[in-house]
Parts: C-alpha cells; sequence; structure tokens
C-alpha cells in the first residue's frame, strides 16, 4: 500500500475510535444494570412461582375437589400465604368457582392445553410484592394476587409449567380485602403482570375490585413522583471506578493511535528522503565518462565529437 494511502487510512480508524468506539462503550456501561436488573427481577418471579407451587401442593392430604387447602411457605419468606384447589376442568367451565380467596371465577373459563384435572395455585405476597413485582414511579395500594393453574394428574410434582387460563364469557373478578386508601387528587388503577413481563394497567370495575381474562398477578396502584435521582457521588464504587477505567483505557488508546500515526509519518519522510538519495547516487554511478584528450603537456577532458580540436595559443606565435 502506497505510503498517502496508509497514512490516511490510519487517520482515518482514528477518527472512527474516537467517534463511534468510545461512545459506545459508555452507553454499554450505563446501560448494562439496568438490562440486567430488569431480567433478574423477572427471573426471581418465576422462580418464586415454582417454589410457590411446590409447597402449595404439599398442603393436600386426602384432597377433595373443590376445596382449598392452605400452604405453609418457608420461613425465608414470611408474610406470604398460599393456597392450592384441585377441579375437574369440566366442572371449571361449567359450574365456575363462586369465591377461591379474592377470586371469583365464572362459567366458561378453560385451561390449555387441556388436562382432566387442574390445580389453581393462590399467591398473596403480602410485604414481599414490591422486592418481586417492582412498578417504578407507581405506589401499591394492595398487595400483589396470583393466581396460577397447573395440571394437577402428580401432586408431589415439581417446577410444573403452567396452564393457560382465560375466561371466553364473563371476566374473573379480584376484590381485594386489604387496600390502602388513596391519597386525595390520586386515581387508583389495576395493574395486572402477566407470566412473559408484560404489564398492563385498567380501571377498576368498582371500589377494590378489578377484572380480567387471564391468569397471572394483580393488585392496585397509584401514579406516584419519582424519588431524586441519587447525587454521581454515591453511586457504587465500582460502577464509578469501571467507568473511569473505560475512558482512561479510551484516551491512552487515541494518544497511542496518534502517536504511532506520527511515528509512521516520520518514517515516511525519511524513507523519501533516503529513496531520492539513492536514486541521485544511481544516476551518478551511470553516467557516461568523458574522453581525456591531450593538449600539450596537459590531458583535458572533451567530448567525442568536436568541431575544432583544441590547441595552444603559443602553437601560433611565430
Amino acid at each position: 500500500m502506497p505510503m498517502p494511502m496508509l497514512v490516511s487510512f490510519l487517520c482515518f480508524c482514528c477518527c472512527c475510535f474516537f467517534f463511534f468506539s468510545v461512545p459506545t462503550l459508555l452507553a454499554q456501561s450505563f446501560d448494562t444494570n439496568a438490562s440486567s436488573t430488569g431480567a433478574a427481577a423477572a427471573d426471581a418471579a418465576r422462580a418464586l412461582d415454582a417454589l410457590l407451587q411446590d409447597y402449595a401442593y404439599r398442603g393436600f392430604v386426602r384432597p377433595k375437589t373443590g376445596v382449598p387447602y392452605d400452604g405453609v411457605v418457608p420461613s425465608n419468606l414470611t408474610g406470604v400465604q398460599i393456597a392450592a384447589m384441585r377441579l375437574r376442568s369440566g366442572s371449571l367451565r361449567t359450574r365456575g368457582v363462586t369465591m377461591y380467596k379474592e377470586f371469583q371465577i365464572p362459567t366458561g373459563v378453560v385451561e390449555r392445553p387441556y388436562v382432566e384435572r387442574l390445580v389453581l395455585v393462590y399467591q398473596n405476597l403480602g410485604n414481599w410484592s414490591l422486592r418481586y413485582y417492582s412498578l417504578p414511579n407507581y405506589t401499591y395500594l394492595a398487595p400483589v394476587l396470583g393466581l396460577l393453574a397447573y395440571d394437577a394428574s402428580d401432586l408431589s410434582a415439581r417446577n410444573l409449567p403452567g396452564l393457560d387460563l382465560r375466561a371466553f364469557g364473563d371476566p374473573i373478578r379480584i376484590s381485594f380485602s386489604d387496600v390502602d386508601s388513596a391519597p386525595n387528587g390520586s386515581v387508583p388503577k389495576c395493574v395486572w403482570f402477566d407470566l412473559h413481563g408484560l404489564v398492563i394497567f385498567s380501571n377498576l370495575t368498582a371500589p377494590n375490585e378489578c377484572s380480567t381474562i387471564h391468569q397471572g398477578h394483580f393488585s392496585i396502584v397509584i401514579e406516584s413522583i419519582p424519588p431524586p435521582s441519587p447525587p454521581p457521588e454515591r453511586e457504587g464504587k465500582g460502577s464509578n471506578n469501571r467507568r473511569t477505567w473505560i475512558i482512561v483505557g479510551s484516551v491512552v488508546g487515541g494518544v497511542v493511535l496518534l502517536a504511532l500515526l506520527g511515528f509512521l509519518v516520520l518514517w515516511a519522510r525519511k524513507c523519501k528522503q533516503r529513496k531520492k538519495m539513492q536514486e541521485m547516487e544511481k544516476a551518478a554511478d551511470v553516467g557516461e565518462a568523458l574522453h581525456m584528450t591531450a593538449v600539450g603537456d596537459t590531458k583535458a577532458p572533451s567530448a567525442t565529437v568536436t568541431r575544432t580540436q583544441p590547441t595552444l595559443e603559443n602553437e601560433y606565435v611565430p
């Protein structure tokens, strides 16, 4: 590659490094925490569902169809309430459930895929609601309640996949019994969390009552003013150190590239001068040697062909 093209290419690389690499690294360092936190919260919620399904099934002792059985959660989840009720699929569709804790299930509710018997697991997350279902800029007026359906063919099974429960007639109604008063000027809203991370808000259908056609987790919230952002100096030391090292590394890398570019420019100049000197020396070496001619008692260079032979002036003196 010729020297001018090489220098231009290196200049272009330096510009690309500063204008694209550095902002991208900084953006990644700022966005990684937010995305990882959201994914971790969703994984934690699904892990909690699997754990509560296991402990809810343990509450069955000679279970009877249509009778709810309260379960006992592990000691590290004190404050969470669970229950389980086994039903026939056909009975759920044709009769519904008059009242299952805070849930009123009408007729026309079916599950997919179809199973002969199913279990409805009830959850009341209590003071754990905000931890597993964080909702920025909103305040909970009621604990998060969950209603999930599972296959009942094996009551000792764990980590069962949830069934897709849906109401094709009247909606399922949730009558919250433990609801805080809403501040003046605020409007309570129903919130629904599905099992895939989707969050949907809707209006209350009655005081302290929400409705749904799907299973999932539900609560009543109000919009709140977000707290002020913490000052930069209070951020984690690890995050600050990482950002500092990214910036320092970017600057040092740019300086190294510029120094390398300057070195290559000087090297190109020296190579050009050396090449020019070599061409001059070569031209001197291959030059034609002049013919020597005797002029009196001395010899002098002369051309091979001349019009007049050189003579001494005193040869013509008488």
